[in-house]
């Protein structure tokens, strides 16, 4: 014998079975439930993105719209010859720089030179200090951790000095090298390095994998999401950077993003060409944006996972 097709009310609509009707509402007031929250999101979204339209906006006007304040909220027709002068060029109606291709590429050197070498030092420091038994391990971790202590800004002069007396002027080695020592990821890897159990090293041993053995097949891929979240944050940070940049360079080739935005902008308003500078602006959120993109599962595990 068939089931019972749906029901009917008087009116010819279809009226569900009592326990799917209750499933609906009670999904229904679930989703209710989230509407405040995503509300407060969107408004949020929209309070961080809407500055980067107006800097959009900004850069595909001309000069005399934006600097009069008559500039409308509608992308004007200017785009192409304004991302070529910021791209291409580096000069505007009133400004002369550094072409952002170039800055561009220095900056990539800078972020990915700084990422990957503090990731290899600190990932080689940390296993040093978990899994070697030597004398001073302990002094050696905490001597790592107080430079925590001392930010770049501090330490600034006689690390000039340094890489001058070196021959690191103005040079991508003196660029990148005195920014790969990184505290913050020795620790982070020498507490997740704790967590890996003793039968997971036993069992190497067992199996023959030497020291180097051990790093490269065990315990790179169980802190891979640890490496992904670190890089993301270790080349945001390269990417950045200004003041060491600003000091250690002394030509226009070795600019990065930041210092050749900040010489545009200059001192006086009035010689400021702003639709170049916002499409510059613009053009150097671009590979940050793209790292994070791309790695974004990986980043959000390496934050989030319980065991660390």
């Amino acid at each position: 014998m068939s089931s019972p097709g749906p029901l009917r009310n008087p009116h010819g609509a279809v009226a569900l079975p009592a326990p799917q009707a209750e499933e609906l509402r009670w999904r229904l007031r679930r989703s209710l439930r989230f509407v405040p929250a995503h509300l407060v999101l969107l408004a949020g979204v929209a309070l961080f993105v809407f500055p980067v339209y107006v800097a959009f906006v900004a850069s595909t006007a001309d000069l005399p719209e934006v600097t009069s304040g008559t500039m409308r909220l509608l992308p004007g027709p200017h785009a192409a010859e304004n991302y070529w002068k910021a791209f291409v060029a580096g000069t505007g109606e009133r400004i002369r720089g550094v072409p952002m291709a170039r800055a561009m590429l220095n900056s990539l050197a800078v972020a990915l030179g700084v990422a990957l070498g503090k990731i290899a030092l600190s990932l080689l420091s940390a296993y040093a200090i978990v899994f070697f038994d030597f004398r001073w391990r302990a002094p050696a971790f905490w001597l790592i951790f107080l430079t925590l202590m001392l930010p770049v800004e501090v330490r600034i002069i006689p690390t000039y000095k340094v890489a001058s007396d070196l021959g690191l002027v103005n040079t991508y080695t003196g660029l990148i090298l005195p920014l790969t020592v990184s505290a913050t990821g020795t620790l982070l890897f020498r507490q997740f390095f704790l967590t890996v159990p003793d039968e997971l090293v036993d069992a190497a041993k067992i199996d023959g994998a030497g020291p180097l053995r051990f790093l490269w097949s065990v315990l790179l891929p169980v802190s891979r999401t640890t490496v992904a979240a670190l890089f993301v944050v270790l080349f945001i940070y390269g990417w950045n950077q200004y003041l060491w940049p600003l000091l250690i360079t002394t030509s226009l080739e070795k600019e990065v993003v930041v210092v050749a935005i900040t010489k545009m902008i200059g001192t006086g308003e009035a010689l400021v060409d702003w639709p170049v500078i916002m499409a510059s602006a613009l053009l150097a959120l671009l590979p940050p944006t793209v790292v994070i993109v791309a790695m974004q599962r990986w980043f959000v595990q390496g934050l989030t996972e319980t065991e660390k």
